[in-house]
């Protein structure tokens, strides 16, 4: 099994826990053993949350194995019914947990009959699915679950409202950027003059979900999470859903349009072509960026992109197509969902990478020479031990990528936002003839290993501090090449000798 930190993905109970935390005043129960408990650390660090993250670990130990679980698992539940009065408990087990087997759906039923809160077991296969998958459904069961209780007890509302309204569906904690995200969200629909009927999971009652039925329509802005909700709505009260993510003036404008095609089927007679123009002409610097003399010197640049299917999709059509950047190859570790990202980027690059394999990732920006990076922390990571620019465009994520400031990446803010993202992520103009005078601040000796950590080969001395003269934003690239030229001729050291040899092999 994956440590978690080398995972883009995490655990399927860390998706569980995302979507039930997100949630208003639903606690979750987690039964799990030491070592699986970090989520609320996690959420209460990167979130800044100032309340208690409302997850409780039911620890499975050497009692509870001789014991069993049941006892344990029913006093949790009914104890924080007790304490917290919740209006939901889901239960959820880990991948270890999982291992023992034990009938949870059993002690979910027990703990029902004395909790006044309703409990649920989430509805997932721990061993065949990741943390967002898992999020996804575990969002669907809940929603699935509080529709047909209103139903049975003839609270369903039926009426559409009045005015256009939309649910936004997706947005969770632990998002990349989704509270900024959903607040542009909620402007962009009510300068549409849309109103928004609920936003899920993130700061929703369970008892407002039986009103999702009364939207115009829903929109699903991240492809991770909330299609399974989407689907459900639409076949059952055939509410259409929009799943085109604003992001990018091309992309917003589209997604725009769409809502504009549903609304109208149902009756409302709204013409958004003149807004669309003028956030894309005057709100929106993007689109003016994209033509002066700044984005200019990005053309031609070579980029790669990888993160989850969303983001990486998006900032692939919007280096292609907006600023005239070469995407060299663009990649997603969603790997249940390859042939939707394949579709929607082949066009704009010149190879598609579909694998949650780091190291493989690492490898293949090393291979390529980029510009610059745009990725997750991962690729960060990977970029500052190459010398290359990142920006990070997608989870995982660092606390840095959780910013005070207002930093969306959707809607027409969001433009503005991404076009800064991309234009500080290549080194321009003087700050290149500074590097190349100057050679940076890099003044260490320290020759790392190559990106793969596999490397076997002995740098001398003289070797070292021959490298070291080089400059620093092409050192990396000369030490790689003098190591793949040794490594082709079975050399174990390198020399002055060994390294004056690559060059001119190269032509250098």
């Amino acid at each position: 099994m994956k440590l978690a930190y080398w995972m883009y993905a995490g655990p399927a109970h860390i998706g569980t826990l995302r979507v039930a935390s997100s949630f208003k005043n639903v606690h979750a129960i987690m039964h799990a053993p030491l070592g699986d408990d970090y989520f609320n650390v996690m959420r209460s660090m990167l979130e800044r949350e100032r309340n208690f993250t409302p997850v409780t670990a039911s620890i499975v130990d050497r009692h509870v194995l001789a014991r069993g679980s049941q006892e344990k698992v029913v006093d949790n539940i009914t104890r924080k019914d007790a304490e917290e009065h919740p209006d939901l408990i889901v239960l959820t087990p880990t991948c270890t947990s999982s291992i023992l087997q034990e009938d949870l759906q059993n002690f979910v039923e027990r703990a029902s009959l004395e909790a006044k809160a309703d409990v649920l077991l989430a509805d997932v296969n721990h061993y065949r699915v990741n943390e967002l998958q898992a999020a996804d459904r575990t969002l669907d069961q809940i929603v699935r679950y509080y529709i047909e209780k209103a139903r049975k007890r003839g609270e369903l509302p039926t009426a559409k409202t009045e005015k256009p309204s939309v649910n936004i569906i997706g947005v969770s904690t632990l998002g990349f950027h989704n509270q900024h995200d959903c607040t542009e969200l909620k402007r962009l629909m009510t300068d549409l003059g849309i109103e928004v009927n609920a936003v899920i999971p993130e700061g929703a009652s369970v008892h407002e979900l039986k009103n999702l039925p009364r939207a115009w329509f829903n929109l699903v802005p991240y492809r991770e999470l909330g299609l399974l909700t989407a689907n459900y709505l639409e076949q059952e009260f055939g509410i259409p859903y929009v799943d085109i993510t604003p992001m990018g003036v091309v992309e917003t404008a589209r997604c725009l349009r769409k809502i504009q095609q549903i609304i109208n089927a149902q009756g409302a007679g709204v013409d958004y072509e003149e807004y669309i123009n003028n956030q894309t002409l005057y709100v929106s610097q993007a689109a003016w960026f994209s033509r002066s003399i700044d984005c200019q010197n990005l053309t031609g640049k070579k980029a790669v992109v990888f993160g989850d299917n969303t983001h990486a999709a998006a900032i692939t059509k919007i280096l292609a197509r907006e600023m005239g950047i070469h995407v060299v190859w663009a990649g997603t570790y969603c790997k249940y969902d390859a042939d939707w990202f394949r579709e929607q980027v082949s066009e704009y690059c010149d190879e598609v990478i579909i694998t949650d394999d780091h190291g493989a990732i690492g490898d293949a920006i090393a291979r390529v020479e980029p510009s610059a990076i745009f990725g997750t922390q991962m690729e960060r990571h990977v970029g500052k031990r190459l010398d290359i620019p990142c920006g990070v465009i997608a989870a995982p994520i660092h606390i840095q990528n959780f910013p005070i400031g207002y930093k969306p990446f959707m809607g027409y803010e969001g433009t503005n936002q991404i076009a800064d993202l991309v234009y500080n992520s290549f080194t321009l103009g003087m700050e290149d003839h500074l590097l190349e005078i100057f050679g940076g601040h890099d003044t260490k000796e320290v020759i790392t290993k190559g990106i793969s950590a596999d490397t076997d080969l002995a740098w001398t001395r003289d070797a070292q501090a021959e490298l070291n003269k080089i400059p620093g934003f092409v050192r990396g690239k000369v030490k790689r090449n003098t190591e793949k030229f040794a490594r082709d001729r079975n050399f174990t050291e390198i020399t002055v000798e060994v390294m004056y040899a690559a060059k001119e092999s190269v032509g250098a």
